[in-house]
């Protein structure tokens, strides 16, 4: 068994968000990915991305929307986006939004522009 504890998880910052690295292959899961996403009040999703496997987004706290023409999300929902479908997150509510994302390790994320990327949290 490999334990992450909150205090001790790596953190990764981008403008309004910030991903705590939970489980990935260098914590002990070869097979699955996991990081707590907290999103700054007001943030709203820049350039959207997309990934080439499924991705599950549960919301813990707040209010998000995973694209401009998608569901409005509160505590307790979760979506899956999807392999390929263009994912753009921001935050609709007033407090800050906590999620739990899952993904299936070995992923590649594309940028608007197609450059490739796989993200530090997730490795």
């Amino acid at each position: 068994m490999h334990v992450v504890r909150a205090a001790e998880a790596p953190r990764f910052q981008l403008p309004g968000v910030e991903f705590a690295g939970l489980a990935a292959p260098s914590r002990g899961s070869a097979g699955l990915c996991t990081w707590r996403l907290t999103v700054d009040v007001g943030h709203v999703g820049d350039t959207p991305h997309t990934i080439d496997r499924d991705e599950v987004f549960m919301v813990l706290t707040g209010t998000v929307q995973l694209g401009p023409d998608g569901d409005k999300l509160g505590p307790g929902d979760a979506a899956v986006v999807p392999a390929g479908e263009l994912i753009s997150l921001s935050n609709l509510g007033e407090v800050k939004a906590e999620l739990i994302v899952a993904v299936t390790a070995g992923f590649t994320g594309y940028m608007a522009d197609g450059t490739a990327v796989q993200p530090p949290w997730a490795q």
